[in-house]
């Protein structure tokens, strides 16, 4: 039986903790370090998971077949000099948010890249973004040139012979209306910023074409789109598609062929081999890939097939061969590709279902990335 005053009980056990704790720190002193040498060439690897996000945002450069840049929805700005066998993040430590909606790359001094932030593939898990970016050195080092509150960008397209001359298609907030949001142009490399194309404050740009051997000529997609929580209105009297002829100082929309009524997201090419030819991706009823062969001023549907428009507000994407003028993309659940201006499409096998963006090289329709 302990005939031991509480308290002293007490008292002793805490002295034989702390005369424990002096031990084991007495010990730590003695006992020789690891030797550094040891562990100097270990480096940190990925053990997993072995998949990473989606990237709706891809560019190369003309003339460099190695040399990529990705964008993910939430991970930032990636850069590969090796085709893609590896991949380096070269945004961290200069982004302020992660999804990337697009990236442009000057034609006319690849040292500067355009980076719009925020995807334009609304899902129910997408993040916004803060604007643009421009980097001076092929990516080492980032600024940020405005447009914060444009939240998603669909599209950034650079003048071909002028890096400061750039155009953003804003799309805008998606849970509410706001003011920064269709097309924009800047002709000092984003110091300021002239809103040339506003249709209203729930609809936003989400594609833009620039025709490479006149580029005067610019068609702009517009979405009329809006999601809560739990529900998702893609289209509205908002979206539509226009062109200009004049740079962006005016335009005009273009409806002749096109589908009436309600239409949703739209996405837009223009063949550089035969720039009167463009495409345009319509989410509607009566919707489809429509071709117009004289600059948009009337249109015919080619194709009406439902596989290359489902699930139309994630997708809607086409892009025109470099090389051949009857040659066109659409991406979807699968990369399409037609051979007849768009009136048949068959599969080309690509590692994972779900495609948003493809570059193909100028001076090479071999070489490319989706």
């Amino acid at each position: 039986m302990n005939t031991l005053p509480r308290a002293l009980r007490f008292a002793l056990v805490s002295c034989a903790a702390i005369a424990a704790s002096a031990d084991q720190a007495e010990k730590q002193k003695t006992t020789p370090g690891i030797d550094p040498d040891l562990y100097s060439q270990m480096k940190w690897r990925s053990i997993g998971p072995s998949r990473g996000g989606r990237s709706v945002a891809v560019a190369g450069v003309p003339g460099r077949p190695l040399v990529y840049y990705m964008g993910g929805t939430g991970g930032g700005v990636w850069k590969t000099v090796d085709a893609g066998w590896t991949w380096q993040p070269i945004g961290d430590k200069f982004l302020k948010t992660g999804s990337v909606g697009a990236i442009a790359v000057a034609d006319a001094d690849p040292n500067v890249v355009y980076v719009g932030m925020g995807e334009s593939c609304v899902r129910g898990n997408f993040s916004h973004g803060d604007g643009v970016y421009k980097s001076y050195d092929a990516g080492k080092t980032w600024e940020h040139i405005g447009l914060s509150d444009s939240r998603q960008i669909g599209r950034v397209r650079v003048h071909p012979k002028n890096p400061d001359l750039v155009y953003v298609a804003a799309l805008g907030h998606i849970f509410g209306p706001n003011k920064e949001r269709g097309v924009f142009r800047s002709r000092d490399g984003g110091k300021t910023w002239e809103n040339v194309l506003f249709v209203d404050e729930n609809t936003g740009a989400v594609d833009l074409a620039l025709d490479p051997t006149n580029p005067r000529m610019l068609y702009a997609a517009f979405w009329q789109v809006s999601r809560t929580p739990y529900s998702l209105e893609s289209g509205g009297e908002g979206s539509g598609l226009y062109k200009s002829t004049d740079g962006g100082d005016t335009w005009n929309e273009l409806t002749k062929g096109l589908p009436e009524g309600l239409k949703g997201r739209i996405g837009v090419a223009v063949s550089p081999v035969k720039p009167d030819r463009v495409w345009a991706i319509v989410e509607a009823q009566d919707g489809g890939i429509f071709r117009s062969e004289d600059g948009g001023e009337s249109w015919r549907r080619v194709n009406e097939d439902r596989r290359w428009r489902q699930r139309a507000w994630y997708y809607t994407h086409i892009y025109a061969d470099t090389q051949s003028a009857d040659t066109v993309y659409v991406l979807n659940t699968a990369l399409a590709k037609s051979t007849d201006g768009g009136k048949s499409f068959s599969s080309i096998r690509v590692p994972h279902g779900d495609n948003h963006d493809l570059w193909i090289a100028p001076e090479n329709n071999q070489a490319g990335r989706t």
